[in-house]
């Protein structure tokens, strides 16, 4: 199995910190894995269709309008693309087809700290690992979301006196491929602090791969 993952973007999520984090697990599962450093590596649209996985780990930046169509092209040929937080939800801001193949983008995190994350479906591979609710102590995204996700868990999101559930692990897909996000993991440190999310994340990465 063959996975790409760009990273790059804004440095406050530490995006060569989790994308070796994620390379060297991934490694552990038998994948064959690049890290790529540039957005050049969406350049070449018949390589983007040989992986098995595509892994943004890239906070914001921008798509050259070749590069958004290969991306999108690879994924909805059967191409596997998985990733968490900011580096996949909060890229590319206003690429309307990358959000729409994401299924969802950050608009902001008013909450900074502790809330439940509620899993709602735990006989989904991805989630099986997972207590059926957990703390967890970060930023909390508000996104907008595409009504056809498959969501996996979700909490309440308390602001300006209103309660909103808010999805924070779904699946969708985009053609032939599988999509997995999840909204975990703001820092490389989250994932050691709260290793089943690490390895939730793993599951969602493995579940997204080309079958």
């Amino acid at each position: 199995m063959k996975a790409l993952i760009i990273q790059g973007g804004w440095e406050g999520h530490e995006p060569a910190v989790v994308a070796q984090f994620f390379a060297n697990a991934l490694r552990a599962e038998g994948y064959e894995v690049e890290v790529a450093d540039t957005l050049e590596a969406l350049d070449d649209a018949e390589m983007l269709k040989t992986c098995d996985l595509i892994s943004p780990c890239w906070t914001m930046g921008q798509l050259m309008p070749g590069q958004s169509k290969n991306l999108s092209g690879a994924v909805h040929s059967g191409v596997g693309l998985g990733g968490f937080h900011g580096g996949m939800g909060d890229a590319f801001r206003g690429d309307l087809d990358y959000e729409w193949m994401v299924g969802g983008h950050f608009v902001g995190h008013p909450h900074v700290g502790e809330y439940v994350v509620q899993v709602t479906d735990s006989t989904h591979p991805i989630t099986q690992g997972l207590p059926g609710s957990f703390n967890y102590d970060s930023e909390q995204y508000y996104m907008l979301i595409d009504p056809a996700i498959n969501i996996l868990a979700a909490s309440i999101y308390m602001h300006e006196g209103q309660a909103v559930t808010m999805p924070v692990i779904w699946t969708k897909q985009w053609g032939q491929g599988r999509v997995f996000y999840s909204a975990l993991g703001h820092k490389a440190e989250e994932f050691t602090r709260y290793p089943a999310v690490a390895k939730m994340t793993v599951e969602g990465m493995k579940w997204a791969t080309r079958t």
